[in-house]
């Protein structure tokens, strides 16, 4: 589509992703593994995109791999607008899925009113994609009610565990809230199994009726996106949109 419109003549490409595929293989894990987040910023440059649009990239640096405008918008707000007013914030626990995302939980933290952060130290085998093996939760969640943050749910494996090991601390409830449903593979049947009361994802990716379930709740990012394109399209200001805040 992209080359189509640049050999139209196209003024300017601005290429509207909120998905970036391939966005987890942002350096080499092993030996001889390509940097595929790196080829899919270089084929779109090289088809005539002028400026990306994504939400939620799963590492900030994958902004470097493009040559040229990079809009980083994040579905923060929404989700947080949405579990917030669904759970009494004194009771409420924001619970990383690994210490690597304590900082996300210390925004979700400061956008509901500066509720208890925990996390789950877990420990990833490079030889077995997409899940991690996970451990003991850090931080106090008895009898309160926890809410899983990701940016993705690819197979659920891990977040189903977390679930498990929140449950097993002694949480009372447990949401998850996610920013893109993948729903790979076993996915579905062990949301569906899992004692999560609620998922909460958005709409950036396409989500079929048979991948859809009881207490599976989507939210729309296309406001987000429309502001966003308004204010690029109008010469506006875009920055308000990445800190996560409005």
């Amino acid at each position: 589509m992209v080359d189509a419109l640049k050999r139209a003549s196209a003024k300017r490409i601005t290429v509207v992703a909120p998905f970036y595929g391939y966005a987890r293989q942002d350096k080499k894990h092993r030996g001889r593994e390509p940097i595929s987040a790196r080829l899919m910023a270089d084929l779109f440059k090289t088809a005539g995109a002028d400026r990306l649009m994504c939400v939620d990239l799963h590492t900030s640096q994958i902004q470097g791999f493009f040559d040229g405008p990079v809009d980083h918008l994040f579905a923060l707000p929404l989700l947080t607008n949405y579990v917030g007013s669904k759970v009494d914030r004194k009771n409420l626990v924001i619970v990383s899925p690994d210490s690597g995302r304590v900082r996300v939980a210390e925004r979700w933290s400061e956008l509901l009113g500066g509720c208890s952060i925990a996390f789950i130290h877990k420990t990833r085998d490079p030889r077995v994609p997409n899940e991690a093996t996970v451990g003991k939760v850090v931080g106090d969640v008895k009898g309160m009610t926890c809410v899983v943050i990701d940016d993705m749910i690819d197979t659920a494996g891990t977040v189903t565990k977390a679930v498990d090991a929140l449950i097993e601390a002694g949480a009372k409830d447990v949401i998850i809230a996610a920013t893109h449903a993948v729903l790979s593979g076993p996915a579905v049947d062990r949301l569906k199994k899992s004692r999560v009361s609620e998922v909460v994802v958005t709409n950036t990716l396409p989500i079929p009726e048979e991948s859809r379930f009881d207490n599976l709740t989507v939210l729309s990012i296309a406001p987000l996106l429309g502001r966003a394109i308004r204010e690029v399209f109008e010469d506006g200001s875009v920055t308000s949109l990445f800190d996560g805040h409005s």
